[in-house]
């Protein structure tokens, strides 16, 4: 056998042995990037029933007709991609939604993003616990009146790294403290300008760190309060 018919067979060999260009075979392809998926639904059924007598109950100022679940993909501060889930208003849905997909596309760390009724709709335990909530039918802490999660129109991002903090040092949660010089750039904080601001500057939502005298870092709302 001549040399020329020699390569010819072993390249064909190699050929068929990687399966490059066989029909019914899959050549290998890269590995994919994690997809944003998110969904929206009606608030019925075991959700119905976790979220009445605790974060919505009688005298609320939304009916739960009103709002909507949304389960959203997220990356967790370990960077791996978990689905949490989130209630708004059905006005703010396509809006929360879009937000979702921009910061998940820019890689911002979420630790954990659960509804409120894991933590009893305590707003100071779902703090503690770092978790990112939306609705909860409360007031403003020290008031009678309504906070904007009363309506499904505010959320509250990773409230550690994004404290609240009052011009006399009052800091909520405690463990906030650490995060209260927000010259730090770490995973989880928010910044004016950064992704996070843009995503919800995009779609109509204000800051509650643009706030002048208390800041609320963690807050974003649909109607700036």
């Amino acid at each position: 056998m001549s040399c020329v018919r020699t390569i010819a067979l072993l390249a064909a060999l190699l050929t068929a042995a990687l399966g490059a260009g066989s029909p019914g075979t899959d050549a290998p392809t890269a590995e994919r990037a994690p997809r944003f998926e998110a969904d929206t639904k009606r608030i019925t059924g075991d959700v119905r029933k976790k979220i009445t007598g605790s974060s919505w109950r009688k005298g609320c100022p939304v009916p739960r007709r009103n709002l909507r679940l949304i389960r959203a993909s997220h990356w967790d501060f370990q960077r791996d991609v978990e689905r949490g889930a989130l209630i708004v208003h059905k006005r703010e849905k396509r809006e929360m939604v879009k937000a979702l997909r921009a910061m998940f596309g820019a890689r911002f760390r979420i630790r954990k993003m659960n509804l409120i009724d894991r933590y009893g709709a305590d707003d100071r335990r779902s703090m503690r616990a770092d978790n990112t909530s939306a609705f909860n039918c409360r007031f403003v802490a020290g008031t009678t009146r309504w906070s904007e999660h009363a309506y499904g129109r505010a959320i509250d991002i990773n409230p550690v790294e994004n404290p609240y903090v009052t011009p006399s040092g009052h800091v909520s949660p405690p463990a906030g403290a650490a995060y209260t010089d927000r010259s730090r750039r770490t995973k989880g904080m928010i910044h004016h300008g950064d992704d996070v601001w843009d995503a919800f500057r995009d779609v109509g939502w204000k800051w509650g760190g643009d706030w002048s005298g208390t800041k609320d870092y963690q807050h974003f709302s649909a109607t700036g309060r």
